[in-house]
Parts: structure tokens; C-alpha cells; sequence
């Protein structure tokens, strides 16, 4: 009797539990949904006025160092010092890299002592047609240029010059200063004359070569500032156009090209948008986010009191940022300097929602 008494409690305890959880669910979703009602839209504004729109020109290229030189060795050896890196800074004058110079050092010496056994042989010249030292500067030029000539020193001369010539070829010395790039060779390997060692880069100033369409010709002129935005990096860079070359090509485009200053981070074949402003004054200027898309039209939404009215407009022109907009009349749209429009929180907004300035 006990046990069939336990058995019954169990039971009533287990169907109070299972009636109970239900409640709590349906209690739990309609306070999750309470939550998740939206009281209000919360929107940033702008008043609208008549300023200068800057109308661009887009293009795009790639940046190219002003000064730039692939450097090589005119003869070929070990290579035994080298110094730098890809990446590496060096200044003018400064020695890139050094071969293996025995060779011409032991060319250049035998040069040098051919030098001064054609002296003494010009001296002995000199002394049988009684001039004495010739290098008192007593001797007639046309018996001087024969003694030259038969004492061997002329072209003993030329050999010490070309010893001279060989040895600095053994040293690769920074014609300007830049950095180092496309360099392959390591220590102790050898490099063959004319190959191309690596590349120095003057990257203190980048120019960049963008297609324009003949139709676009009346918007540029040398001298007129550019900027450049590079794709890996969000910054623009002004610049001015030095060159339009006068030939339209087979596409109907025009080359042009841009110098700028690198302010550290540009790099040689950075793939740059190129921009040209040409300023556009008295024009409505609101930011790409006010403009929005609905029923295929362009909207925008004006701010009167707490609400939110749909606006039709019309895009006259566009940059990267910015559109110039003006009323679209067809749909009856009005649209004047002074109105308060909403850019940003408008995603969501229908015609007259109510909305609270963020």
C-alpha cells in the first residue's frame, strides 16, 4: 500500500511539471519578442545647401618610379661583398656589391710597370736626338708624339686606362640613392658580365600612366592636379599631369601621365585608382548612403518634425563620396536648400516613419 502510494505522488509531481514548462516557454518568447520591437528609428540628418560639387574623372594604372635602373656588372667573377638586401636604402656613391677582383688588380699593375718602361724607352729616345729629359717640356710636339709612339708608352697609356676601367667594374656602385629590388644573387656565387645584378629605385616620386576617352579631353590639361587612391591602401595622394600625349588610339583613348611625391607608403607597380576633379558649383551635394533605391527610382528621405517623407530625386552627377541630386518633378518631388535630410539609418524606412535624430 506504501508503495502504490509513493508511485501516485511521483506521478502527480511529473504531469504538474510537464504543465508547468509550457507557461514558462510561452512567457520567456513573448518577453524575447517585447525586446526585440522596434520603438523607434534612429537616423542621422544633414541640411541641405547649394555648394561646389567635385565632378571626377575615374581611371585606373599603375605606378611607375620616376628613376629607376637595372644594374649590372661589365665583367664576370666570384662575388665576395654584398652589403644589402632587397629592400635595402643606400645613398649615392655607395658600393652595392664587389667581385672577385685579383685578376684586374694583377692586369692594372702589369699596366702600370708598362707605363714606366715605355718612359725610360722615351727618355733614351729623347737623349739620341739631344733634348735631354724629354719631360722638361723642351721637346718639339711632332718629335715628341714620334717618341711616344716608338717607345711604346702611348699605347701603354691606353692598356693602363683600360686596367683602370676593369678594376671599378668589379665594384656595382649606386648611380643615385634608392632601394634595392630584384636582387638574386647571394655571396660567393658567380655573376657573369651584363647580367642583370638588380634593380635600383628611386621611389621618392611615382608617375602613373591612365587611359582618358577623347570625349573626356576637355577636362584634363598639364598641370592640373590628380589624385591617386592605391588599391591595397585607402589614402589619396595629389599629384599633377606633366604629359598628354597628342594621339588618340584605336579605342578612342587618350595616354595620359601624373608625377607624385611618395609620402612613404607607395611602392613601383602599385595598381592605383586615378582620379581628376573638375569642381561643379550650386549643386544639392548629399552622401552616397542619403540615396537609396526603391520601386526602380531614386529616393531620398526628407526630415520634417520626427518624420520621415519619401522624396523622388535625380542624380546629376557622382564621385566616389557624393551624388548631386535635385528633385525629381515628374513624380512630383520637391526638393530646396534649407531641407533636413536623412543620410544614414534609412535602409528600413518607409514613407512617413516615425524616426529620433541619433
Amino acid at each position: 500500500m506504501f508503495t502504490i502510494l509513493r508511485i501516485f505522488y511521483v506521478v502527480i509531481i511529473l504531469v504538474f511539471s510537464v504543465s508547468c514548462k509550457p507557461r514558462e516557454k510561452i512567457d520567456e518568447d513573448a518577453l524575447a519578442k517585447r525586446e526585440y520591437v522596434a520603438e523607434r528609428n534612429p537616423v542621422e540628418v544633414m541640411v541641405l545647401q547649394r555648394t561646389t560639387f567635385k565632378k571626377e574623372l575615374v581611371s585606373n594604372g599603375k605606378l611607375k618610379a620616376v628613376r629607376k635602373s637595372v644594374l649590372k656588372f661589365r665583367t664576370g667573377s666570384e662575388l665576395v661583398y654584398l652589403p644589402v638586401a632587397n629592400g635595402s636604402r643606400v645613398k649615392k656613391g655607395s658600393v652595392i656589391a664587389r667581385l672577385n677582383s685579383f685578376a684586374q688588380e694583377q692586369a692594372l699593375d702589369h699596366a702600370r710597370l708598362s707605363v714606366e718602361n715605355a718612359r725610360v724607352e722615351l727618355d733614351d729616345f729623347l737623349l739620341l736626338k739631344g733634348y735631354g729629359n724629354g719631360r722638361a717640356g723642351n721637346v718639339p710636339a711632332a718629335i715628341l708624339e714620334t717618341g711616344r709612339i716608338r717607345s711604346g708608352l702611348s699605347a701603354a697609356e691606353i692598356e693602363l686606362k683600360t686596367a683602370e676601367y676593369n678594376l671599378r667594374q668589379t665594384k656595382l656602385v649606386a648611380p643615385f640613392s634608392g632601394k634595392i629590388a630584384n636582387l638574386r644573387f647571394k655571396l660567393h656565387e658567380d655573376v657573369a658580365p651584363g647580367e642583370a645584378f638588380c634593380t635600383l629605385i628611386d621611389d621618392s616620386r611615382f608617375e602613373v600612366e591612365f587611359p582618358v576617352l577623347e570625349t573626356e579631353l576637355t577636362q584634363i590639361r598639364q598641370g592640373k592636379e590628380v589624385k591617386i587612391v592605391p588599391f591595397a591602401i585607402d589614402t589619396a595622394i595629389s599629384g599633377r599631369i606633366t604629359e598628354i600625349n597628342p594621339v588618340v588610339d584605336e579605342n578612342g583613348q587618350v595616354q595620359v601621365r601624373a608625377i607624385f611625391s611618395n609620402p612613404g607608403m607607395l611602392m613601383e607597380g602599385m595598381n592605383v585608382k586615378v582620379l581628376v576633379e573638375n569642381a561643379v558649383p550650386g549643386q544639392l551635394v548629399v552622401p552616397k548612403s542619403a540615396v537609396i533605391l526603391r520601386q526602380n527610382h531614386e529616393v531620398l528621405f526628407r526630415y520634417t518634425v520626427g518624420t520621415a517623407y519619401w522624396t523622388y530625386v535625380k542624380i546629376l552627377y557622382e564621385n566616389s563620396r557624393s551624388y548631386a541630386v535635385t528633385a525629381n518633378t515628374d513624380r512630383g518631388a520637391t526638393l530646396e536648400p534649407g531641407d533636413t535630410v536623412i543620410i544614414s539609418g534609412n535602409l528600413n524606412l518607409a514613407h512617413e516613419s516615425k524616426v529620433e535624430i541619433r
